[in-house]
C-alpha cells in the first residue's frame, strides 16, 4: 500500500492472521507507546497496534490476553515491541520481575544492551535505576523500588526458581517443551501474569510451542470464536500450491511485490521493497518464502509427542559427517492429498545404513524431473515406490523417464521395511544428518496394523510422513531384488 501524502510504499500494518479475546475492553498499550517515545523509541503503526491489542484489559483490569504471540519475518522490528512492553512493566505497570528469554545468549545480551541505551538516554527513567547488572549470563536492570528485568538464555533449567509477572520469549520459533517446562511455572503464583512470544516463521520440529499457539489461533478463526486467552498476530502470505489454477486469488505468489507488503509491515519504515525482493535471488524461493514472507513449517497436532521412536533416541543417531558410501537406493512417497512429495536415499555408511531426505517440496510435478537428475548422477541400484500408495501414480512416468524397472514392495514387504527401519534405530546401525522433514515426520507418525506386523501411518490429517515412508523404503531398497547398474559418483545432491 502507498501513502497518498508522501508517495512511500508501506507494508500492511494489519496482520493476515489475527485473533484477540472478546473480553478486550480497554488497553494499556498507549501508555507503553508514549513511554517508548519519551525514551526516543518511535514505534511504527503496526507495532503500536500489536501493543494496543496485546495489552488489552478486561473489565476488572486483568489482561484480556495472558498469552500474546507475534509472528513476523525478521528485521521488521519486533524488538521495538519487546522494549516498549518491558519498559512499561518496569516504569508504569509495577511488575516486580520481568524475564526476557532468548534461544541464544548473544541475542539476550543484545536485547539487554538495546533497552539499557534507551533507559540511559531518558534521564527521568535512568534516575529510577539502581543498577545495571552486566555479569555475563546474568544481565539485568534493577530499580530502586526493587523491580527487576532479567535477561537469560534458554536451557532446560533456565528460569527455574523465579517468580515472574511477565515472561518475554524471544526467538519463539526455537522453543520446545524443555524451555516451556522451566519458564511457564514461573507465573503460576502470580495474580495477573502475561507471557509474550515473539519470533518469525516456524522451522519444523523446533517450533513446537509456536505451532501450538498458531493452531489455537487458526481454530479460533475457523470457528468464529476468539481464543479466550490468546492474542495472536501473524504477518505472512498464503503461498500458492501446485494445485492452484491459473489466476488463483486465494493464495499469494512468492515473486509478487504484494506478497512482500503483506508479510512485512516495516516496508517504508526500515525495510524497502527493492532490497527485500533481491533477497529472493540470494536465498531461492523456499528459504525466501520462510525468512521474508513468513511461510513457516509447523509441527501438526501431536507431533510434539514421538510415539514410535523416541526423540532422544533419534537425535542420538545424527552425525554431521554421515553420508552414503558404495551402493545407494532411492525411494519416493507423497501425501494422500498430493500436497507434498519426498525423495529419500539410503546407502551404506560405517557398517550401517545412512538415510537422508534429498528433496521434500510442495506438489508433485517436480518429482520425475528431479528423479532423472539423481538417477543420472548417482546410478542407484534401485528406485522404490509403493504402488498401493499415493506415489504409485508416478511409477509409469518414472520407468519411462529413467529407463529402469521401479521396484514396488508387496504388502508384507511394506511391513518388513518398517520393521527393518525400526530395528536399525534400536540397534544404532542407522545414521542421518538430522533432516528437519524426516524428524518432523517421525514426530507425527504412528503405527498401523498390517497383518501380524505394522506400517507407518500419520496421526492426524495434515501430518506429512512422506519423508519417513520414503526413507524407510529407500533403506529396504538397498537389499531388494534389483540389478546393479554400477558404482555411484562421489558427489553431493
Amino acid at each position: 500500500m502507498s501513502s497518498p501524502a508522501d508517495g512511500v510504499i508501506y507494508g500492511h500494518q494489519r496482520p493476515r492472521v489475527m485473533t484477540v479475546p472478546s473480553t478486550f475492553l480497554t488497553s494499556a498499550g498507549q501508555e507503553a507507546v508514549s513511554l517508548a517515545a519519551r525514551a526516543g523509541l518511535k514505534l511504527d503503526p503496526w507495532q503500536q497496534f500489536v501493543l494496543d491489542r496485546g495489552m488489552g484489559e478486561k473489565a476488572g483490569g486483568d489482561w484480556a490476553s495472558p498469552e500474546v504471540c507475534v509472528n513476523v519475518p525478521r528485521q521488521n522490528g519486533k524488538g521495538g515491541i519487546i522494549e516498549a512492553r518491558e519498559m512499561w512493566g518496569l516504569f508504569i505497570g509495577g511488575e516486580q520481575v520481568i524475564l526476557h528469554s532468548a534461544h541464544e545468549f548473544k541475542t539476550a545480551k543484545n536485547a539487554f544492551r538495546r533497552i539499557e541505551r534507551l533507559i540511559k538516554g531518558c534521564p527521568d527513567l535512568d534516575k529510577r535505576v539502581k543498577r545495571y547488572w552486566q555479569t555475563t549470563g546474568e544481565e539485568s536492570i534493577e530499580l530502586h523500588s526493587g523491580q527487576v528485568l532479567r535477561f537469560i538464555a534458554r536451557s532446560g533449567g533456565s528460569g527455574r526458581g523465579f517468580t515472574a509477572d511477565c515472561v518475554v520469549l524471544d526467538e519463539d520459533m526455537i522453543l520446545g517443551d524443555d524451555a516451556m517446562g522451566a519458564l511457564a511455572p514461573t507465573m503460576a503464583a502470580v495474580a495477573n501474569p502475561q507471557m509474550w512470544y515473539l519470533g518469525s516463521a516456524g522451522i519444523g520440529h523446533q517450533s513446537v510451542q509456536l505451532a501450538r499457539l498458531r493452531r489455537r489461533a487458526l481454530a479460533a478463526l475457523e470457528s468464529g470464536t476468539p481464543d479466550p486467552a490468546l492474542a495472536y498476530f501473524e504477518w505472512s502470505i498464503s503461498e500458492h500450491a501446485d494445485e492452484c489454477v491459473q489466476g488463483c486469488t486465494e493464495h499469494d505468489d512468492v515473486a509478487a511485490i504484494e506478497s512482500i507488503l503483506k508479510a512485512n509491515p516495516a516496508i517504508g519504515y526500515r525495510l524497502t521493497v527493492e532490497k527485500s525482493a533481491n533477497e529472493r535471488l540470494t536465498m531461492g524461493d523456499a528459504l525466501y518464502a520462510r525468512e521474508r514472507l513468513g511461510v513457516g513449517e509447523y509441527p501438526s497436532d501431536g507431533r510434539d509427542t514421538w510415539q514410535v521412536i523416541g526423540e532422544d533416541v533419534w537425535r542420538a543417531l545424527a552425525a554431521a559427517d554421515s553420508k552414503p558410501e558404495g551402493r545407494v537406493a532411492f525411494a519416493i512417497d507423497m501425501t494422500p492429498e498430493r500436497s507434498h512429495a519426498a525423495i529419500a536415499v539410503a546407502g551404506e555408511w560405517r557398517g550401517g545404513t545412512h538415510v537422508e531426505i534429498v528433496a521434500h517440496r510442495p506438489g508433485t510435478n517436480w518429482v520425475v524431473a528431479r528423479a532423472k537428475e539423481l538417477h543420472t548422477k548417482w546410478k542407484p541400484r534401485a528406485w522404490v515406490v509403493d504402488a498401493g500408495g499415493p506415489a504409485g501414480s508416478l511409477i509409469k512416468d518414472l520407468a519411462d523417464e529413467l529407463g529402469v524397472e521401479i521396484i514396488s514392495p508387496k504388502t508384507r514387504e511394506v511391513a518388513q521395511a518398517a520393521g527393518q527401519f525400526y530395528d536399525a534405530v534400536v540397534d544404532q546401525s542407522l545414521s542421518h544428518i538430522d533432516d528437519a522433514p524426516l524428524a518432523t515426520a517421525l514426530a507425527g507418525a504412528q503405527q498401523r496394523p498390517l497383518g501380524d506386523a505394522w506400517a507407518w501411518a500419520r496421526r492426524s490429517v495434515g501430518v506429512d510422513i512422506s519423508p519417513l515412508v520414503a526413507a524407510t523404503l529407500a533403506k529396504w531398497g538397498l537389499s531388494a531384488e534389483a540389478e546393479e547398474p554400477g558404482d555411484i559418483l562421489d558427489s553431493v545432491w
